[in-house]
């Protein structure tokens, strides 16, 4: 992921509203005339969005604390921080709309630069997929979805019909309980292990591949053989629980640099440590105040893979 974040940009940190979770993503475009010259030239992107949260702020009618969107994408493959993670977009027409989904923009017009090409494509899925690690469902929506407007536009709602699969028709989205994923037309094996964060070498002696450039469509692929543990819900975190699972715990917030323990007679019991390196931990995944304390929450337990 290539990310330009509000510091590069000189931007302060954001005042929007903060919201630590929500159903999804709305994908969005511009709706004005967007220039060609985007394509050559990055640094056109970024005065791009500066003039967006320019406007935003400029807007009294709206009233907006920040530029409205969560995040947005530009055809060099860059997802530039907009209001960021744990915050609550003004972007979806209405109160109830911002809080139901976080939003992503892509630098596309309604005239001039109409077409995402699959860098930026890549990145709107960057986002999308980072503000999943961080509080965001499952949903993925157009702007359309819900409020009467033309965007995200038809090209890149298109795209998000389809479940805005990254580039070469391959989405993590696809991938079963079971760790398998069901090969599809324009899938290639580069493009699976790219989405799935691993090699084509891994994938091909996972699945004893004899020819790694032949995929049938229909064929089932494993991509994973690690099992992790479902998260517990938030009451079983009791100090002085005993459990395997305890440690597991513990031998991953270490592995991820959230070591706060001390020697423990007792391994596998919950404790102080425990607490302040898992708070450790949520505070890394960009949480602060409340929604960084104990106990621990889903998302930030599904995103820390503690193994079976």
């Amino acid at each position: 992921m290539k990310l330009v974040t509000r510091a590069q940009l000189g931007w302060p940190a954001s005042a929007a509203p903060s919201q630590s979770t929500a159903k999804g993503v709305k994908v969005h475009y511009e709706g004005t005339p967007v220039s060609t010259k985007l394509l050559a030239d990055h640094d056109a992107c970024l005065a791009e969005w500066q003039a967006i949260r320019k406007s935003h702020l400029a807007n009294k009618v709206e009233n907006y604390s920040d530029v409205a969107y969560n995040y947005a994408a530009c055809p060099h493959g860059y997802l530039l921080e907009g209001r960021g993670l744990g915050k609550r977009t003004g972007a979806n027409g209405n109160q109830t709309l911002n809080q139901a989904h976080y939003a992503i923009v892509g630098l596309l017009g309604s005239s001039g630069l109409t077409e995402p090409n699959d860098a930026m494509l890549g990145a709107i899925r960057d986002g999308i997929d980072l503000l999943r690690q961080h509080g965001a469902g499952t949903e993925i929506k157009g702007h359309r979805d819900g409020y009467a407007t033309a965007c995200p536009g038809g090209p890149l709602y298109t795209w998000v019909q389809k479940g805005a699969p990254r580039p070469g028709g391959t989405a993590p989205d696809d991938t079963t309980a079971s760790g398998t994923y069901t090969v599809k037309k324009g899938d290639t094996l580069t493009a699976i292990a790219a989405a799935h964060k691993t090699t084509v070498v891994a994938l091909v002696k996972l699945n004893s591949l004899k020819n790694p450039n032949e995929l049938s469509i229909g064929q089932k692929l494993k991509v994973s053989t690690t099992a992790y543990e479902p998260f517990p819900g938030a009451s079983w975190f009791t100090t002085g629980r005993k459990s395997p699972i305890v440690l597991a715990m513990r031998k991953r917030l270490i592995a991820v640099g959230c070591n706060h323990y001390q020697s423990s007679k007792d391994p596998d019991v919950i404790g102080s440590g425990d607490k302040a390196s898992y708070e450790a931990w949520q505070r890394k995944c960009g949480y602060t105040g409340a929604a960084a304390t104990w106990p621990p929450g889903k998302t930030t337990w599904d995103k820390l893979q503690v193994p079976k």
